[in-house]
């Protein structure tokens, strides 16, 4: 996927290309014109402007807000004076394309084009944001009070998320009119541009390098047992989150994690972008009050027990400050499990583009980092991959890597495994045996076109094989969001993990066609959910099973996105494992952090083979 600040920066010069005309402030004791449309006028009943495309002349409306930085610059403004329909918001963004003249508590008249910007451009499927361009502004007086805000909580907003799209214009909800008592998308969109506040409001996510972070209105919507809000399903989208940004300078803004409380009033103008949809921009931020949530740490495994992790390292190369973080966990948080299957393990070069593909600098930086940890002396194994034909960063060639305590288990070593060719299952003294070991499943197959093959091994433990399967399944760049204008929202990367997920859950197949007792483990970045069609493809009629399933729901999270926490990684099971004695954890040391390592929580099994 594109990196957050390169699509930001896309977004941003869509917006900047709004307007090429220079803003015109003309400073004058009254208005133009006394009889003109208003700002309920412009933003309609729908989530198109009726006006759009179209000059409109004097609307007038009090400033409640200024942004002067980006490339979005402008202001937004109020009426003071609404009418009686709940659909139409009286507020709307005044695109200047400079830093504005105008200021909090202005009495201004707006003459411009009405427009409906699309943040992140029109391929993206998101909402359009109804703005006025090529603004001329008058100021009539200044100092007035601004419109009290709409105040947005618990029930103010509709627990049903959105209407299905209409089907005659390819499932959009923009021609449909607005029903703000009946919907959460509905009830945003009719406060759009509007002065609004939340009180009171618990953090949802940890503060992001961008200065924003996700609260929820709804304290009691699918709460997880730390704090956050729960993503089961496809139908729980968790209406009362909302995103907060700041008006004011980003040094300012709280670092925050999940379970804080944003303590007071924070209030500003509602806005929408691509990063999450609608978005109080605040003028006024609450006070941080911190939950004191810490880092979990999970239990050492018995004498008898093999325990086995999956970690997503986020793009680990040489250059990085975070091998002493990472090292800490897997030595103090995970226990030092016996096998770490390691995603996102870049080159020795890391993202420069140079055809290096070899990854020995980095693994050995992060083995020498758990020795000084306090941890043990891990072995290794990998393949390389082929330059630049595994997906990620550009020039970071990512693959997953097996960490194995020799002190503890063994891998099986058996020559054969490269790049390009593909392992096989054999049969060997009656068992189940790799033709290869490490080696990669199906390499040339479409479903791993630019994306990570599987990396398949053989461990022993106490006389016992285990077969692991390292994934990396494709990410999920591409799909509309949830706050798309297309609903539901089409999840177009899903084709490719659909794929993926019949191979591996083929190979497994192949497993334990030759030996029905085989111990088995599939685990990784899924890049899917635990009750998605991908994992049900890998689980199979019953070949593998998602262990993450063992936890109560309200501990199910590996990762947070926009306020919503939700499984990505997960370890799957062979029946030989999961109907004997197992333990599993998701140990929460990341997703819910301001000060996160990685965007992943690691995963740990622990069983008895």
């Amino acid at each position: 996927m594109p990196s957050k600040s390169s699509a930001r920066l896309a977004a941003l010069t869509v917006a900047a290309a709004c307007s090429t005309a220079a803003v015109q402030l003309i400073v004058l004791p009254t208005a133009a014109h006394a009889d003109t449309v208003r700002i309920h006028d412009v933003q309609g009943t729908t989530r198109i402007s009726p006006y759009a495309g179209k000059t409109v002349t004097d609307v007038p409306g009090i400033v409640t807000g200024v942004r002067a930085y980006g490339s979005s610059k402008g202001f937004w403004m109020q009426d003071p004076t609404p009418d009686d329909d709940p659909a139409t918001s009286e507020g709307v963004f005044v695109f200047t394309s400079s830093a504005p003249q105008a200021a909090v508590g202005d009495s201004v008249t707006v003459t411009g084009t009405v427009s409906e910007y699309v943040p992140g451009g029109a391929s993206s499927g998101g909402q359009s944001v109804t703005e006025i361009t090529k603004p001329a502004v008058t100021t009539v007086s200044s100092g007035n009070p601004v419109p009290a805000p709409v105040v947005v909580n618990a029930r103010s907003v509709p627990d049903a998320y959105t209407p299905a799209g209409d089907p005659a214009a390819n499932g959009s909800i923009n021609g449909l009119p607005l029903q703000p008592t009946q919907y959460a998308l509905d009830y945003y969109e009719s406060l759009e541009g509007m002065n609004v506040q939340v009180s009171d409001a618990r953090v949802v996510t940890g503060t992001d390098p961008y200065a924003e972070l996700w609260v929820t209105v709804k304290l009691h919507e699918h709460r997880s047992s730390r704090g956050g809000t729960l993503y089961g399903s496809y139908t729980a989208q968790n209406t009362g989150r909302l995103q907060i940004q700041s008006l004011g300078a980003s040094a300012d803004f709280p670092a925050a994690n999940v379970g804080d409380t944003l303590a007071g009033t924070t209030s500003g103008p509602l806005d929408y972008n691509q990063f999450g949809g609608y978005t109080l921009v605040a003028g006024r931020l609450g006070t941080l009050e911190s939950a004191g949530l810490q880092r979990e740490s999970t239990r050492p495994q018995g004498p008898g027990e093999l325990a086995v992790a999956t970690y997503n390292v986020e793009n680990l190369d040489p250059s990085d400050s975070t091998f002493a973080a990472h090292a800490s966990a897997i030595v103090n948080n995970l226990r030092s499990p016996d096998v770490v299957s390691l995603e996102e393990i870049q080159d020795d070069d890391g993202a420069t583009d140079d055809g290096v593909v070899d990854a020995s600098q980095t693994v050995t930086k992060l083995i020498d980092a758990i020795v000084a940890a306090g941890g043990p002396k891990y072995d290794w194994r990998s393949i390389n991959p082929v330059n630049d034909q595994d997906g990620g960063e550009p020039g970071g060639n990512i693959r997953q890597v097996f960490l194995f305590n020799p002190e503890r288990v063994s891998f099986t070593d058996r020559p054969g495994g490269d790049s390009t060719t593909a392992v096989g299952v054999a049969k060997v003294n009656g068992k189940a045996a790799l033709t290869a070991s490490p080696g990669r499943i199906d390499p040339a197959s479409d479903a791993w076109k630019s994306s990570r093959k599987p990396l398949a091994g053989e461990f022993v433990f106490h006389g016992r094989t285990v077969f692991v399967i390292a994934n990396h399944f494709a990410s999920k760049g591409g799909d509309q969001g949830l706050t798309s204008q297309y609903q539901p929202p089409t999840r177009s990367s899903e084709t490719e993990r659909h794929l993926q997920a019949t191979e591996v859950n083929s190979f497994v197949k192949n497993i334990l066609a030759v030996q029905r007792n085989a111990e088995v483990i599939a685990l990784g970045d899924m890049n899917d959910f635990e009750f998605s069609d991908t994992a049900k493809i890998m689980e199979g009629d019953g070949e593998l099973w998602s262990a993450i399933k063992s936890l109560p729901k309200s501990e199910r999270f590996t990762y947070d996105y926009q306020g919503n926490e939700q499984v990505l990684d997960q370890i799957l099971i062979s029946p030989s494992i999961r109907h004997g004695d197992f333990d599993y954890d998701s140990v929460h040391v990341n997703s819910e952090f301001h000060d996160q390592i990685s965007d992943h929580d690691p995963q740990v099994l622990r069983f008895r083979p």
